[in-house]
């Protein structure tokens, strides 16, 4: 058995909608059942959905403050008056500054931007940049993807003769700051239809307002912040990011030619993916290390050359990023093992001087990666007594909500349901810790903390085809409330398995079913190569996608789960590094058995490393126990078939079996004496009478050609019959004994019973070998063990 590390739930399709799917829309039956399974209510929704057109688009003047700010900005445009796009320096906050500086360059204003540093100044509006601002004349400010929690600084513009508009989307404290005109569709009031934006939705639609029109240029720019900030890829923000793709697979804009340049981008596989994992985390780089200003210099440059210098200082950065997360997720995993070794915290507070800032937020991911709790890590500033942090949630936990309630100790924080950000005083983290895990003690169940996969598909190997996988697409692009479709394969074969990757911490293996194959790609499921055995059934979850290669198309499926729901042996039969082979399994499921009192001395390198029983010869342990859900590894041979089965009959249902049957000489090989051979000994006994096993042994099995063994063993069995006595080193026949068969001596039984041992355990194929124990396991009751 090979236990999913999450928990799987998936739908029963019915198959009736499914088909009407099919015929109705054209679409290929995985598809059809990922629109069922998404609860799609009506058939205008569907065809809304896969035509993706531009009736999910909303004129922006049905956004609150729109009819103000337009105005406004058009005056300053008339008036030559400065005015400045303050933004924030993620990619969702200098897409959006991007946005609006092209709009209003285009529209003659005279413009500047400003993104704050994150270590100098912090998130959001600061007062001294806006007095910087009415230093150098500036009369209007437009904050984008930040402003919605400035309530002192809408102060402080106000008292500088400044008109402050602030666009922004994430969620509205109780408080709003007094502005000239706030434009956010989850503010109070706002009745837009849709207030899922991005910030870069919202500085788009600002654009439009001031464009007279939709701006189909600009949608390059909107599809990487939207996709970035990772809002849902529903409704208008679908639209915008589908139609962004298509844009910036075709732009001539010079700055994003170039970074997709860098990037290594072809234009002819660009998606969300590539905006996801490689656009976007080099945007963000700049302004988690430094200042945000090369990304959005790189965003608006005017020229190839000047794009590329200023998308290859990024990408180093980008890769100076990657070694810090790396750094500071090892030292954080250590905070969290140190603090809470038995994994008994609900969420997860870690902070420490010297962490930088900027990375925190993908550490707390990382760590909700390894221990799926809500995580909040901090950064410390020993000058100031402040901490500076991140928090990543699980479902489950409304981020948002529950630092809501811890907001005296919460001077600025702001965010979502599963992401936020916050500043506080040093001394009051223990306190906020404290009030969290006893928050999410009245909110989380166990089940809570258990990764949850949702799949949309339970499929045929056969359904999977190039066409199929194709048309899928129809669906994307993929994202937040969107998500790529999870299919669920359920009891293929294991035709291929191989660990790849320079560190081979990947897996490459090939599904069968039904005469039907499947390439499957697992990355970092390298350490589930030794848990898999080719001869059990598997069911695996994952994405589905064309791998291309040479000219050749293959269906291929990206492993996100794994599972095989019975037991599993394992063949160590013969193999010499056993301790080494055992090392990577979990030290408390394995239960090393020894049917002989020797063998615990003779593989003491294996049974001194784990917990180790011996059975007797009765088919009784040392002691009572229950094998359900551990992994058995059977050091040596049972001496009878009785011994074992005994013993199987009582111990409840193993996850996995691991035969080593380790063993001094072999009985098969050795043979027993032939009954030619006791005929010949007994007859050279009766007409001796008397045998001297000191002076006589040696010359007698040489001449026989036999061992010294065999001559102790046809002994011991004519001894056993009284067909001999033993005494002081001779052998005497006994006149005129019973008659008896060689059978009813125990140690000839004993030695005919090894050698059948050896043959059915030992030197029996796989498939027998599994056969035999499955016998003895079956129809046992099976007892959830957690791993």
């Amino acid at each position: 058995m090979l236990r999913a590390n999450t928990r799987w739930e998936y739908p029963e399709h019915n198959q009736t909608v499914v088909q009407q799917y099919v015929e109705r829309f054209g679409v290929s039956t995985l598809t059809a059942k990922v629109l069922a399974e998404r609860g799609f209510q009506s058939e205008e929704d569907i065809a809304s959905f896969l035509q993706i057109d531009e009736t999910s688009v909303h004129d922006p003047f049905l956004l609150k403050g729109m009819n103000e700010a337009v105005p406004r900005i058009q005056t300053a445009i008339r008036n030559r008056e400065p005015v400045l796009i303050f933004g924030d320096y993620d990619a969702d906050g200098v897409s959006s500054t991007a946005v609006l500086y092209e709009t209003l360059a285009s529209l003659g204003a005279v413009v500047d931007t400003y993104i704050p540093n994150r270590f100098t100044e912090g998130y959001g509006p600061n007062e001294a940049a806006f007095r910087q601002a009415h230093d150098a004349g500036c009369k209007l400010i437009i904050t984008v993807d930040t402003g919605i929690s400035a309530v002192a600084e809408a102060k402080v513009a106000k008292e500088l003769g400044i008109d402050l508009i602030v666009t922004d989307h994430h969620e509205p404290p109780p408080e709003l700051p007094n502005t000239y005109a706030t434009i956010n569709p989850k503010q109070p009031g706002c009745t837009y239809p849709f207030p899922e934006l991005a910030g870069v939705g919202v500085a788009f639609k600002l654009s439009c307002a001031l464009l007279g029109s939709f701006s189909e240029q600009l949608l390059a720019h909107v599809a990487i912040g939207t996709i970035a900030d990772l809002v849902p890829l529903t409704g208008e923000n679908r639209y915008l990011a589908k139609r962004g793709i298509i844009v910036l697979k075709q732009t001539t804009h010079p700055g994003l030619q170039a970074l997709k340049y860098e990037c290594g981008i072809d234009d002819s596989v660009l998606s969300e993916e590539e905006i996801g994992f490689a656009i976007g985390p080099r945007i963000n780089a700049a302004g988690r290390l430094d200042s945000a200003d090369p990304a959005l210099m790189a965003m608006t440059a005017t020229t190839f050359e000047e794009g590329q210098a200023y998308a290859k200082q990024i990408n180093q950065l980008n890769e100076q990023r990657q070694g810090i997360v790396r750094d500071i997720t090892e030292e954080a995993k250590k905070e969290v093992e140190a603090r809470d070794p038995n994994g008994e915290s609900s969420v997860i507070v870690v902070a420490k001087e010297g962490w930088n800032e900027g990375v925190i937020g993908i550490v707390a991911s990382r760590l909700v990666e390894a221990y799926y709790r809500p995580t909040i890590v901090l950064s410390i500033n020993p000058e100031t007594g402040l901490a500076k942090g991140s928090a990543r949630s699980i479902e489950g936990f409304n981020m948002f909500e529950e630092l809501s309630k811890c907001r005296e100790w919460l001077p600025r924080f702001g965010g979502h349901k599963m992401a936020a950000g916050l500043t506080m005083e040093t001394t009051d983290i223990e306190r906020l810790r404290q009030q969290l895990n006893d928050q999410a003690k009245s909110v989380l169940t166990a089940e809570d903390f258990t990764p949850l996969t949702n799949i949309d598909l339970v499929a045929d190997i056969q359904e999977v085809t190039e066409e199929a996988i194709e048309d899928l697409q129809r669906l994307a692009p993929f994202g937040i409330e969107n998500p790529k479709p999870n299919v669920l394969l359920k009891g293929l074969s294991l035709a291929q398995k191989r660990r790849i990757g320079a560190e081979r911490n990947h897996l490459k293996v090939m599904f069968e079913h039904g005469g039907h194959s499947l390439d499957a790609i697992g990355f970092r499921f390298g350490e589930v190569y030794d848990d898999l055995s080719l001869q059990s059934p598997v069911d695996v979850v994952g994405a589905l996608s064309i791998n291309e290669w040479n000219g050749h198309r293959k269906p291929q499926l990206m492993m996100k789960d794994i599972a095989v729901d019975e037991w599993q042996l394992f063949d160590l039969r013969g193999e010499k590094q056993i301790a080494d082979r055992l090392q990577g399994l979990p030290k408390k499921r394995i239960l090393c058995v020894s049917f002989r009192e020797e063998t615990l001395h003779e593989m003491k390198d294996v049974a001194n490393q784990w917990e180790t029983i011996s059975i007797g010869f009765d088919g009784r342990g040392s002691q009572p126990i229950d094998v359900n859900g551990r992994f058995l590894v059977l050091l040596d041979l049972p001496i009878t078939e009785e011994q074992v089965t005994t013993w199987f009959k009582n111990i409840g249902c193993p996850d996995r079996i691991y035969p080593i049957f380790h063993q001094r000489e072999s009985q098969f090989f050795s043979g027993a004496p032939s009954k030619e051979d006791f005929r010949w000994f007994y007859a050279f006994l009766k007409k001796h009478h008397i045998f001297h096993l000191e002076t006589q042994t040696a010359k007698l099995i040489k001449a026989r050609g036999w061992r010294k063994e065999d001559l102790t063993f046809m002994i011991q069995v004519f001894f056993e019959l009284d067909f001999v006595k033993i005494n002081e080193g001779t052998v005497k026949i006994v006149d005129q004994p019973e008659k008896r068969s060689l059978t009813d001596s125990l140690t000839y039984q004993r030695k005919i019973e090894e050698t059948k041992i050896e043959q059915e355990y030992l030197f029996s194929s796989y498939q027998e070998l599994k056969q035999k124990f499955a016998a003895m396991i079956e129809n046992k009751e099976r007892v959830t063990v957690q791993a």
